[in-house]
């Protein structure tokens, strides 16, 4: 076993009675009577207890970083025209109702003009129905020319509301132009246009992308093998490139039982803050997916595990005079948590800290 260890600053006595080089073997063995630990040795040494825990799974993916879809408008125009105005940049903060684009369309004019027509018709039917009225009064007109009088004002008057409501489904301004307004509050994650490009509405995809990354989605890949070990509700912890040493914390939220027909990776959605809008839109992402299985086994942290000669072994303590190198088959190591599938009982003892020096004087 090559290793650096550092120097003792303590003592450790040991004393093998009966037994000469000639006589020992490869594997640690138990430690013989004549072993005792010093009361600074003692200090020196942390003691954990073996125990029976539920075991904790967890899987690597990796994935990408989205946009909230939920959270996410695309800006389309409703005219055609000619862009006057861009307000915003690619990555610019916007609030609702801002101003994104204002755009002058031949479309609106048209529009105005008729809302111009259907008000001169308005106040051409109202004074017909008037004078109408004043005649059949007098006996100069029949009660047929009054109700046709009256059928054309409430034409005109549904003609002026219908040029009203268009106008102001298109945010029509007094001088003409079609104004685009943010819809929601968030982040210009796309854009199509430039300043005095021309467009038409029918040929014409959005304009813009506004999202609210206040949340994000992280779309993960799941090998059909690994299929089985994720589940809608499961926590996930997730690391970046940009930010190794920071973990945000989420949950898959959806899980796509669907499988890539090329790439043969089923999809999971992870949902998580996104505080300080650290996470961007496009960033890749490790994903460690968490669970705890439903069943239990004998536990021990993983660093007291001593790996020497292809095998795996744990100091158990007794007390000073009794101390055994114990072979063990570890199941899986999760994080800083050892499963052991033999070779330990529930509720012994064993070296958690400077296991290595006690191994090392026991066994080299």
């Amino acid at each position: 076993m090559n290793r650096l260890l550092p120097l003792l600053p303590f003592a450790l006595s040991l004393t093998l009675t009966g037994c000469s080089k000639s006589e020992e073997t490869d594997a640690p063995q138990k430690a013989e009577a004549g072993f005792s630990m010093s009361d600074q040795m003692l200090r020196e040494l942390k003691i954990d207890t073996v125990r029976r825990e539920p075991v904790r799974d967890e899987l690597n993916l990796s994935g990408q970083i989205a946009t909230d879809g939920d959270k996410t408008v695309k800006v389309y125009p409703l005219v055609g025209g000619v862009v006057e105005q861009l307000s915003v940049e690619l990555g610019d903060h916007v609030t609702k109702g801002q101003v994104l684009a204002v755009i002058k369309s031949g479309e609106i004019a048209d529009l105005q003009n008729q809302s111009s027509t259907a008000g001169t018709d308005l106040d051409i039917a109202r004074k017909n129905l008037s004078v109408l009225e004043d005649q059949y009064k007098s006996g100069l007109a029949s009660e047929r020319d009054v109700s046709l009088a009256r059928q054309e004002l409430r034409k005109a008057q549904s003609n002026v509301g219908k040029s009203q409501k268009q106008l102001g489904v298109y945010g029509v301004s007094a001088d003409g132009t079609y104004t685009l307004r943010a819809p929601i509050s968030g982040f210009i994650t796309e854009k199509n246009v430039t300043d005095h490009m021309q467009f038409n509405a029918d040929n014409v995809g959005n304009l813009f992308t506004v999202s609210n990354l206040d949340d994000v989605w992280i779309m993960a890949n799941v090998f059909e093998s690994d299929i089985s070990k994720v589940q809608q509700g499961y926590q996930a912890d997730v690391t970046t490139l940009s930010y190794p040493d920071k973990h945000f914390q989420g949950r898959i939220d959806k899980v796509f039982n669907v499988l890539d027909p090329e790439s043969k990776v089923m999809k999971v959605r992870v949902k998580l803050n996104n505080p300080g809008y650290q996470l961007k839109p496009e960033m890749y992402a490790q994903i460690k997916v968490l669970n705890t299985e439903n069943r239990q086994m004998l536990a021990v942290p993983a660093k007291c595990v001593v790996f020497d000669k292809d095998r795996n072994f744990v100091m158990v303590f007794r007390d000073r005079h009794h101390v055994e190198t114990r072979e063990v088959k570890i199941a899986k190591t999760v994080g800083d948590v050892s499963y052991v599938q033999s070779g330990l009982k529930d509720g012994e003892h064993i070296i958690a800290q400077n296991q290595l020096l006690v191994y090392d004087e026991l066994n080299d």
